[in-house]
C-alpha cells in the first residue's frame, strides 16, 4: 500500500479525470460552503449563550452542554463519517449529513427546554462530521495533483477561518435583531441551502476497493470519545470530583480497546499502518496541537474581552474576527508557498508564528482597550491561516486517494478533540485567576497563565512537525542509499 499518493480519488467503476467532474469549481465552492456552515454551527454559542441560556432556564452545568455538545457528536462520529463515505459515496454521505443538519438546527430553534436543546445541540455536531468528513475527499476527487489541488486545499482551509470569524458576530447580530432562536432558525434554511447544493454540484466517489463495516471499531471509538469530551465538560465544575475523572479513565481505556480492536479486524476503519508514515504523524499531531494551542485560547477570548476589558458580545465577537478574518486571506495566499516549503515545514513555521502572536497577546491590563491585542491577533491570524492550508494539505497526502476522507476524518478528530481539550484548559487557568484589584484583574491574571501554556503546546507542536520533517527525509533517503 503507498501511502504518498496524491492522485485524484477513484470512483467505483474506476480512476476518473478531474475532467469528468462535473464543474470542479461548483464543487470546491459546495465543499467550502459546506465547512463554513460547520464552523459557523459550532461557533453560534459562544455569543449567544446568555440569552439561551436565560430563555431555557439552563444552570451553570447544562451551559457548559450548550458549548460543547456540539463538539461531542462532531468528535464522536467524524472517523466514522469520513470511513463510511470513502467506502459507500462522499456525495451521499455529505448531502445526508446537510439534510441532517436542517433538521437539528430547525430543532434547535424550537426546543422547549434545555434538554431538547441539548440533543439538538448534539446532533447538530454528528451532522456536522457527516459534512466536514468527506470534505477534503470531495476536493481532492474534483482536482488532480499539483498547483490546482494546492489552491483548492487552499480555499478549503480559508473556509475554516471564515466560519470560525463569521459565527460569533452573525449570531450576535442576529439574536440582538431578532432572537436567539433565529440564530438557529437560519442554520436550518442554509444547511437545507446546502444540501440543495450539494444534490446538483457533487460528483459521486468512493473507494475502488470497499471495505466491510467496522462496527465494533464504530462503537469504541464512539463511546471513548464521548466520554472524553463529556469527562472535559463536567471537569470545568471541578475537577477532582468522581464524575469527571470517572469519564476522562473510560475515555482513555475505550481508546486502547479502539487501538486493540483496529489491530485485530481484518478490515480496520482506521488502518494503524498509517502512523509509520511520519507525514499522518504530523498531520494527526498538528490537527491536535491547533486544537490545545490556538482553538481552545481563541474560543475563549471573547469571554476575557467580556468579562475583563468590558466588551460586549457583538464587539468580542469583531474583535476576535481579526485574527480569523486574516487566517482567511493567509490561507487563500498559502499556495505560493507550495512550490516553496514542504507541508511539514509549512506546518512548523506556522505554529511558531502562532506561538509568537499568541505571545503577543500577554499582559493587558483591565480597562486597557481591546487594540492592545491586535498586532498579537494578526500575527496569529495569518500563522492560523497558513497552518490550515497545511493541514489540509497533509490531511490528503499523507493517506492513499481511495481513503482520503478517512484522512480527513482522523485530521478534524484530532483538531476538535485537541480544541475541547484546549477549552477546557483555557478556561481552568482564565477562572484560576485571583486579584485584590477586583474580578476582571482576576480574569487578565488568568488569561496571561492560559496563554503561556497555549505559546508553550504551540511550540511543541512545531517541534513535532520539525521531526516528521527530518523523518520523512530519511525515510525518502533511505531507498536512494
Amino acid at each position: 500500500m503507498t501511502l504518498h499518493s496524491t492522485h485524484p480519488s477513484p470512483v467505483a467503476s474506476g480512476p476518473v479525470s478531474a475532467t469528468a467532474v462535473r464543474g470542479p469549481r461548483r464543487a470546491l465552492l459546495t465543499a467550502c460552503y459546506g465547512t463554513l456552515l460547520v464552523l459557523i454551527t459550532y461557533t453560534v454559542p459562544t455569543t449567544t449563550l446568555a440569552p439561551t441560556a436565560a430563555a431555557l432556564h439552563a444552570g451553570a452545568a447544562a451551559q457548559t452542554w450548550i458549548l460543547t455538545g456540539a463538539l461531542l457528536g462532531l468528535t464522536a462520529l467524524l472517523l466514522i463519517s469520513g470511513t463510511l463515505a470513502d467506502d459507500h459515496g462522499r456525495k451521499r454521505v455529505f448531502t445526508l449529513g446537510a439534510v441532517l443538519l436542517a433538521a437539528s438546527a430547525a430543532l434547535g430553534a424550537l426546543a422547549p427546554d434545555t434538554a431538547v436543546f441539548l440533543v439538538a445541540r448534539v446532533v447538530q455536531g454528528g451532522a456536522s462530521a457527516a459534512v466536514l468528513a468527506p470534505s477534503l475527499g470531495l476536493v481532492s476527487h474534483a482536482y488532480p495533483a499539483g498547483a490546482a489541488r494546492v489552491r483548492a486545499l487552499g480555499g478549503w482551509g480559508a473556509a475554516v477561518g471564515l466560519g470560525i470569524a463569521v459565527g460569533p458576530v452573525y449570531a450576535a447580530l442576529l439574536a440582538q435583531w431578532a432572537n436567539w432562536r433565529a440564530v438557529y432558525g437560519v442554520l436550518a434554511a442554509l444547511a437545507l441551502l446546502l444540501a440543495g447544493l450539494a444534490a446538483a454540484f457533487l460528483t459521486e466517489s468512493r473507494s475502488e476497493h470497499p471495505r466491510r463495516l467496522d462496527p465494533l471499531g464504530a462503537l469504541t471509538l464512539a463511546a471513548a470519545t464521548a466520554a472524553l469530551i463529556a469527562g472535559l465538560a463536567e471537569g470545568r465544575s471541578g475537577w477532582l470530583r468522581t464524575t469527571p475523572l470517572l469519564l476522562l479513565a473510560l475515555g482513555v481505556l475505550g481508546l486502547a480497546a479502539f487501538a486493540l480492536v483496529e489491530s485485530k479486524v481484518a478490515e480496520p476503519m482506521l488502518e494503524l499502518a498509517l502512523f509509520r508514515d511520519p507525514g499522518f504523524i504530523a498531520s494527526g499531531t498538528g490537527a491536535l496541537f491547533t486544537g490545545l494551542s490556538i482553538v481552545g485560547l481563541m474560543s475563549c477570548l471573547p469571554t476575557v474581552l467580556e468579562r475583563g476589558l468590558g466588551q460586549t458580545p457583538l464587539a468580542a465577537g469583531l474583535v476576535l474576527a481579526i485574527w480569523s478574518g486574516l487566517s482567511v486571506v493567509a490561507a487563500l495566499q498559502a499556495r505560493r508557498l507550495a512550490t516553496r516549503l514542504a507541508p511539514t515545514t509549512q506546518l512548523a513555521a506556522a505554529l511558531l508564528a502562532c506561538a509568537i502572536g499568541e505571545a503577543a497577546l500577554f499582559g493587558p491590563a483591565p480597562g486597557s482597550g481591546w487594540l492592545r491585542l491586535v498586532p498579537g491577533l494578526a500575527v496569529a491570524g495569518v500563522g492560523s491561516g497558513v497552518l490550515n492550508a497545511a493541514l489540509a494539505r497533509l490531511a490528503v497526502s499523507s493517506v492513499p486517494a481511495h481513503q482520503s476522507a478517512m484522512g480527513s476524518g482522523a485530521n478534524n478528530t484530532a483538531r476538535y478533540l485537541g480544541s475541547a481539550l484546549g477549552v477546557a484548559i483555557a478556561l481552568a487557568l482564565i477562572n484560576s485567576g485571583h486579584a485584590a484589584a477586583g474580578p476582571a484583574a482576576g480574569v487578565m491574571a488568568g488569561a496571561d497563565r492560559a496563554i503561556v501554556v497555549a505559546v508553550v503546546l504551540c511550540l511543541l507542536g512545531a517541534a513535532v512537525a520539525l521531526w516528521a520533517r527530518a523523518a520523512s527525509r530519511r525515510r525518502t533517503a533511505a531507498p536512494e542509499a
